[in-house]
């Protein structure tokens, strides 16, 4: 009789078709797979109960969260070889669970699999799962409201302890890999202002201003008065507090509030960093013409967001199960050219276009370095689940950075005037 590591590789790779680029440990202590390369750690049979019951990445996430699947080494290398495997495969190679299934071998390997799981009973899912309340329609505002207080209202120690000191949770802007994060932070802070043209007299709508950092800076640097609205109750209280320390209440006011209820504008300028990936495909034109109607003429929208590599079949276009179910609940990417085009057909005139892709890989591995270094008083802050959930989502989406399955791009669209005069400096690309 096998051990149950040589009989998991011996499925795995009936079921996938090619050798297993990753070594096994099994519950049962025994190991198989190439010598040297990383090791996936099978803690208990149920990681494999959860994967017939949730075949695919949903399954697997759940597995990875509840701890019955693990890595031993360097976990870069280990998402590597199974994204080699799994998500990157080429087209003619992949198929659907039904095509698979049409192959004696394959249900050969699933039915072996079966036995080898034990009990067929469904494991209940980690307690980390996005549990929607009733059947919401996706990004109505109660909607979103439940969906961003999953992934902000985690506790601010928790981020701050991710973050470092700047409590900024989008891509930083690096001179260097050796700048430092604070300092990267800092320097995309100051490049959104200079792009958006901020001056003392200004007023400013930071579109989910998160801990306040961008409000602030502006604020202090530039002396605009600004509003910065979000819909996570602790992230408005801990903004709150960096306001009042930094002695700025006369000029920032912090509100619990969807952008879609403002309705104090005129604006001199907007800033939207790394929120409008909440918006929704459908509901994105109506966020951009929210925008457009809340700026004076003239006025300047700076939109931060992360952006996905277009489809040969747009309409084919699924969302990660992982994220949705554990990080960001409803959240959709879009190609930078459908965000630029709905951006012009709410009346903006899109006037920079600025890529910055490989500077948040570097952000992201910095953040997963920080949770790392702390990992005991990050499971003091959060249960295991959760610092799981952020290690490997945030080391996954380093990966994609670096290797163009994602982008993110700083879109710089402004309101022209109605005469067609200029709103932008000859050489916008000095930013003032």
């Amino acid at each position: 009789m096998q051990d149950a590591a040589q009989r998991l590789k011996n499925i795995a790779e009936q079921l996938f078709g090619a050798e297993l680029p990753v070594r096994l440990r099994a519950w049962d202590g025994s190991e198989a797979g190439p010598p040297g390369a990383p090791v996936l750690v099978v803690r208990h049979r149920r990681a494999l109960r959860r994967l017939l019951w949730k075949p695919g990445e949903l399954g697997l996430a759940r597995a990875w969260v509840a701890g019955d699947l693990d890595v031993e080494g360097d976990l870069y290398e280990t998402l590597d070889a199974v994204a080699a495997l799994i998500w990157e495969r080429p087209d003619d190679e992949r198929r659907s669970l039904a095509e698979a299934l049409k192959d004696p071998a394959v249900r050969s390997a699933a039915a072996e699999l079966a036995k080898l799981a034990g009990p067929f009973l469904p494991p209940a899912p980690p307690a980390e799962e996005m549990r929607r309340k009733g059947r919401l329609h996706l990004h109505t505002k109660g909607s979103d409201k439940q969906a961003i207080s999953h992934h902000y209202d985690v506790g601010n120690d928790f981020y701050a302890l991710v973050l470092g000191p700047s409590m900024v949770y989008s891509c930083a802007y690096w001179e260097s890999p050796e700048a430092g994060l604070e300092a990267a932070q800092h320097d995309k802070l100051e490049l959104v202002s200079r792009k958006l043209g901020l001056r003392p007299g200004m007023r400013l709508l930071d579109v989910g201003c998160g801990w306040g950092s961008m409000a602030i800076h502006a604020a202090r640097e530039h002396g605009v008065t600004v509003v910065g609205v979000t819909l996570s109750q602790e992230q408005a209280a801990f903004a709150r507090k960096r306001v009042a320390d930094e002695g700025l209440t006369d000029r920032v006011e912090i509100r619990v509030q969807d952008y879609r209820d403002v309705r104090d504008g005129p604006y001199h300028a907007i800033s939207s960093i790394g929120m409008a990936e909440h918006v929704g495909a459908e509901r994105y034109l109506e966020y951009a013409e929210d925008l457009h109607a809340l700026l004076k003429p003239g006025g300047r929208l700076l939109n931060h967001q992360i952006a996905r590599r277009p489809q040969q079949d747009e309409s084919a276009y699924e969302v990660d199960e992982f994220i949705d179910a554990y990080v960001f609940p409803d959240g959709e990417l879009a190609p930078v050219g459908t965000t630029a085009g709905l951006l012009e057909r709410a009346g903006f005139e899109v006037r920079d276009v600025e890529a910055i892709r490989e500077h948040y890989a570097l952000t992201l591995r910095q953040w997963v370095r920080n949770l790392e270094a702390r990992w005991a008083e990050a499971l003091k802050l959060v249960s295991p689940g959760r610092a799981r959930i952020w290690r490997l989502y945030m080391a996954a989406s380093a990966l994609s950075f670096e290797r163009n399955r994602i982008g993110v791009n700083q879109i710089l669209a402004v309101k022209t005037p109605a005469s067609g005069g200029s709103a932008m400096p000859l050489r916008a690309r000095t930013w003032n």
